[in-house]
């Protein structure tokens, strides 16, 4: 009898000897540890870590977002992580963070993020005077410069507080938790990628009309759009040869060209072959109206990917 019940105790003790081991563990600051949520309050999350006293997460260690509550997006029995900052508070328990845990994994996904030049929609939480705007990504302060908020000069940034920014990461330093984020180099990418659908897309033979922009000794620059501009060269001007293209063209003459090539987002024009046609072929006024499926006896020499490749962005 006496041997039943001495095997009895011995098998209790070896079932919680992991659980007593745990509760008599040495917990440090830094640690990162599981728990489960025992009780969530507006102030902030009690967790049973396995440890002779419990655990808890502030709210301000949860989240960022003022608005953030961790009734509405916790829920008791669920297990999560947390790393110590405090081993015992004025109460007795654990202090915990979320945000330390997880800062220790977003620093590596935003570098991530800054190297595939990931595009991120982020809400502007706050401006700072004639400096820059304040915006979370993976619940990490990034900074917005005010030179790259937009392509257009900037000088009052309040008005930005609260709208939805598309953004891209421009630096990343954990060391000194430093983000610096880009809307700017976004609108400079798209607007990019627009000229090159705009250029890819036209076409060889097509007349339109321009107007003389720039003149150089070797030919004239003319504008075929308001954001779109081909080179004429001095060999293309006239049917007779020139000292300078000066002899014939000014800038703001308003001229037919024919466009000749299109390639790697340089555009040839000619007004010499205009000429030489006019009449027999319609004039378009403007690009924009050629609907894509134009085409002529000639063939675009050109592809987005070849063009794109060209376009450097600032």
């Amino acid at each position: 009898m006496s041997e039943e019940i001495t095997n009895t105790t011995t098998e209790s003790m070896d079932d919680y000897k992991d659980e007593l081991d745990r509760s008599f563990r040495s917990i440090k600051e830094g640690d990162v540890i599981k728990g489960t949520i025992i009780d969530i309050s507006e102030d902030g999350i009690t967790l049973d870590i396995g440890y002779f006293t419990d655990g808890f997460i502030a709210t301000e260690e949860i989240s960022n977002d003022p608005t953030f509550s961790a009734m509405d997006t916790y829920q008791i029995g669920e297990t999560i992580e947390a790393a110590v900052l405090s081993a015992e508070n004025s109460n007795g328990s654990i202090e915990l963070s979320i945000k330390e845990t997880a800062q220790m994994f977003s620093w590596d996904k935003l570098k991530e993020g800054m190297d595939k030049e990931t595009v991120y929609s982020v809400k502007i939480a706050d401006a700072v005077p004639s400096a820059g705007l304040i915006a979370y990504i993976e619940n990490i302060r990034g900074f917005i410069p005010i030179s790259q908020i937009s392509t257009e000069h900037i000088e009052d940034t309040v008005p930005f507080v609260n709208k939805t920014m598309d953004v891209v990461i421009t630096s990343v330093e954990p060391s000194n938790n430093k983000l610096i984020l880009s809307a700017k180099k976004v609108a400079l990418q798209r607007a990019a990628e627009e000229k090159v659908a705009k250029v890819s897309s036209l076409q060889k033979g097509l007349i339109t009309t321009g107007v003389v922009e720039k003149i150089a000794p070797y030919g004239a620059f003319i504008r075929i759009e308001d954001d779109l501009s081909g080179l004429c060269h001095i060999s293309e001007i006239c049917g007779r040869r020139l000292k300078s293209p000066k002899e014939v063209l000014h800038e703001g003459d308003k001229v037919n060209v024919k466009i000749i090539n299109v390639t790697d987002g340089k555009v040839s024009l000619s007004i010499k072959q205009a000429d030489a046609t006019f009449g027999e072929e319609e004039v378009v006024e403007h690009i924009s109206d050629v609907p894509t499926e134009y085409s002529s006896n000639e063939e675009a020499s050109t592809s987005l990917g070849s063009l794109f490749a060209n376009i450097k962005l600032n």
